[in-house]
């Protein structure tokens, strides 16, 4: 009997003559181009197939893990500060994973630390297209603004935060500061000591309300807020640099300036040294114009 031709190269008929299950209702297996199978042909195509399966299932499970890879070599280079290449890292990696806020974050902070302020915006916008109430992305649209001194922008970005989470200590004091850059220290004092009273132990609240009164030529309680400051934070030398400049220029007390100068210097503030050398000069000018005799 003439043998009929088969989709599979091996032989159709079993040793009693009658026709294997493959050739009467033909294999549930495809055919594999290129690949010709002999008489163990159905055990070498179930191999075939199952170590198919088995490396994409390897791959499939290894996509997240390779993925988690470069989010975690984008967020490394960037606290290397290797912007450009945070950048790269972390474009890749939202390519495939664009709803992960922290990475959007991340991308925005680096390009922004490049300069490239309005890409790190459209950034922090497509983040928060996918997470349209993540705190930590309309906090980071803010400073950026507030640094490209889009300030009536930022107090927006800020106020935002605020309408979602109204206990925001951070966004209190961003948005303070941004007001008393604008002028408007009177509303940025209730934002201060709305912070104050959340978080008394803050000293940069204290701070910021230093600066605040200062604005508003209120010397004294200018100078009480920054010493607040200093009391929780001892060890912060601008605290120093900024009640001594109070007591320097506007209360007129030499001698505290210089004390605080000190400390703020010894702490490596430069501006501080930067005083304590001009007063140690301007002292030196007046002993020398008070001698007697001088200018004769």
């Amino acid at each position: 009997m003439p043998r009929r031709r088969m989709t599979f190269c091996f032989t159709e008929r079993q040793e009693d003559g009658s026709l294997r299950p493959e050739a009467r209702g033909g294999s549930s297996f495809p055919v594999l181009p290129g690949v010709r199978f002999g008489r163990n042909g159905v055990a070498r195509r179930k191999k075939i197939l199952w170590g198919f399966s088995l490396l994409i299932m390897i791959l499939a499970a290894l996509a997240p893990a390779r993925a988690q890879d470069l989010l975690e070599q984008g967020l490394a280079a960037k606290k290397a500060k290797e912007y450009d290449k945070a950048v790269e890292l972390l474009g890749n990696y939202l390519k495939k994973y664009p709803h992960t806020p922290e990475a959007w974050e991340a991308r925005a902070l680096s390009l922004a630390a490049l300069g490239r302020g309005e890409e790190a915006l459209r950034d922090l916008d497509m983040g928060l297209t996918y997470n349209s109430k993540n705190i930590s992305l309309m906090m980071a649209k803010g400073k950026i603004l507030a640094e490209m001194e889009r300030r009536q922008d930022a107090i927006a970005a800020f106020s935002q935060v605020l309408a979602l989470d109204p206990g925001n200590t951070e966004a209190l004091k961003e948005r303070a500061e941004n007001l008393i850059q604008e002028g408007q220290a009177y509303q940025a004092i209730l934002d201060l000591n709305r912070a104050i009273t959340l978080a008394p132990a803050d000293p940069w609240s204290y701070h910021k309300l230093g600066m605040a009164e200062l604005c508003l030529n209120h010397f004294r309680e200018a100078a009480e807020a920054m010493s607040t400051a200093i009391r929780l934070s001892p060890q912060t030398a601008l605290f120093y640099f900024a009640r001594g400049e109070i007591y320097l220029r506007h209360l007129d007390d030499r001698e505290k300036a210089k004390a605080d100068f000190k400390k703020g210097c010894d702490l490596g503030h430069p501006l501080c040294c930067r005083e304590l050398e001009l007063l140690a000069a301007r002292k030196s000018e007046e002993e020398t114009s008070t001698k007697p005799g001088k200018g004769n």
